[in-house]
């Protein structure tokens, strides 16, 4: 390994740790830990399990202290076997287990199974046996509260958890949880916000309620409190929210966590980096999204995606298909969502015989089955081209029932290239599927108005007000001021500075005129 540098591969690095202490060599696997640079928890738990084989509970102490000063987050691996050191220490070892009991609480192990039974042996072996029995309470009642929560019968984990006795982090953190999956905010932020004590896995638990909830905002708000309250988030709160701000565009910000990830020697992983990559390349920043790609040392399907993705939105469609190739030599597997951005590249640049190959390669060559937004790339791709004859034939040949989204593809292709007959069908079938959607019959208006045909664009607009079609969902703009997400849509008051953003702009328009 020291000849051919891999003594800072953690991976490696952990299995070496283990055969040393299969065999008793406890010393040497701690020479080698000493290499590292930057050891991740899996390797401490490589050493803390060595110590506890090697029966120096003392060490496995010091181990654990290591890992604190190393900012990293302990699994429920480093506790079971910390536990089991404090058996070893004899007659401070209760004092130490204590210790240690708090920490378990504090980091939300303490409903890990793993966890628990070693807590109860620990007591047991202490003759403690009423905090053993405790432990085995609580639990029991953590654990039904959870079977409920994940079987969504949220009210019955409810009415269990005011009923039981000494509640923990843990079972706050498994209602907390439960009413997440639900997509249950309103209750979920309630409780929250009841939690006598937050953990990591409490404020990331809320991150991702949030952000599967579109919430975006709110993402970076609780984010925001989160490093207020110097709790370390993990890489799964981070890669959530970098995913908000690539949502909400905020670079800014995003570039402030990717600092924040380097700085504080964060594993750049596969989930990071292709939050990353997707952050930077929604935001406009390709340069930095490419950068971010090539310096990830493993790329999974997700990278190559983000990536591909990128490329496509920005209209290189020849460099999402180079690299698309070079991910087919890799031997990653495509899937239906490199197929989209595949399909995407092709409709942005009109590579019209690019995209039917895809098209058909993908069943046929890697077993994808079809969904709508292939059929939806498609036709956009073939409406774009002119060639609406064909868009119209794929729909009718589909053989998933197509949405508003698909005819609204054939139907922006028929405005640029003032096809009457074929955008009329388009319409009547928008007209089923949305019928409370202006979009589409403003789309029409503007095609009569193309070729000056007034009275037909106005029978159009009469009609929308007779069937009370009206524009009721403004679109909205982001805007990043210091940090904050600051959201406008037209005719807007909501905003806190409302009064004085229209001061001001009642100056500039006097100013300008």
């Amino acid at each position: 390994m020291i000849k051919v540098a891999a003594t800072q591969d953690c991976f490696l690095m952990n299995q070496f740790i283990t055969a040393c202490s299969s065999v008793g060599a406890a010393d040497q696997a701690v020479s080698a830990a000493a290499q590292m640079e930057n050891p991740n928890v899996f390797v401490f738990n490589a050493m803390l399990k060595g110590f506890v084989e090697n029966r120096r509970p003392i060490d496995a102490v010091e181990c654990y202290v290591q890992v604190l000063r190393a900012q990293l987050s302990p699994t429920s691996y480093t506790f079971s076997s910390l536990v089991k050191a404090c058996s070893f220490v004899g007659g401070d070892g209760g004092r130490v287990g204590e210790s240690v009991h708090g920490q378990i609480w504090r980091h939300g192990l303490a409903s890990s199974v793993f966890v628990c039974t070693t807590l109860i042996e620990f007591y047991f072996d202490f003759k403690r046996i009423g905090e053993s029995i405790k432990v085995f309470d609580v639990f029991a009642w953590t654990t039904m509260v959870s079977c409920l929560a994940r079987a969504g019968d949220l009210n019955s984990a409810r009415r269990l958890f005011d009923l039981m006795p000494g509640r923990n982090i843990a079972s706050w953190n498994t209602l907390l949880d439960g009413y997440a999956r639900l997509g249950d905010v309103e209750s979920a932020e309630l409780l929250f916000n009841q939690m006598p004590a937050k953990d990591v896995i409490s404020w990331t638990t809320m991150v991702n309620c949030y952000s599967q909830n579109q919430k975006f905002r709110e993402v970076l708000g609780v984010f925001n409190e989160m490093t207020k309250n110097e709790v370390i988030p993990d890489e799964v709160t981070l890669a959530s929210v970098i995913s908000a701000c690539a949502h909400l565009g905020a670079l800014d910000l995003g570039k402030e966590i990717h600092h924040y990830v380097m700085q504080n020697g964060f594993d750049l992983d596969v989930y990071v980096g292709s939050s990353l990559i997707d952050m930077y390349a929604k935001c406009g920043s390709l340069e930095r999204s490419l950068l971010v790609f090539y310096k990830l040392r493993h790329k999974n399907l997700f990278c190559w995606n983000s990536i591909i993705e990128g490329l496509a939105v920005h209209g290189y469609a020849e460099e999402a298909l180079a690299l698309f190739s070079k991910m087919k030599t890799e031997k990653i597997k495509p899937n239906g969502v490199t197929f989209i951005s595949i399909l995407s590249a092709c409709a942005h640049s009109g590579l019209v015989e690019e995209g039917r190959k895809w098209f058909e390669s993908m069943t046929r060559d890697y077993s994808c089955p079809l969904q709508l937004e292939h059929y939806g790339c498609m036709v956009d791709l073939l409406s774009k081209a002119g060639l609406l004859e064909e868009a119209l034939r794929l729909i009718r040949t589909m053989k998933l029932e197509p949405n508003a989204v698909i005819w609204g593809a054939l139907l922006g292709g028929c405005k640029l290239h003032r096809n009457f007959e074929i955008a009329q069908i388009a319409v009547e079938e928008l007209k089923v599927l949305e019928p409370g959607n202006s979009g589409h019959y403003a789309l029409l208006v503007s095609l009569h108005t193309q070729v000056n045909r007034w009275s037909d664009a106005a029978n159009i607009r009469w009609k929308m007000k007779e069937l009370g079609v009206e524009k009721c969902s403004p679109g909205s703009s982001w805007l990043e001021v210091e940090k904050r997400v600051h959201q406008f849509a037209a005719s807007d008051k909501c905003h806190h500075s409302s009064d004085d953003i229209m001061s001001v702009l009642d100056q500039l328009d006097g100013q300008l005129k």
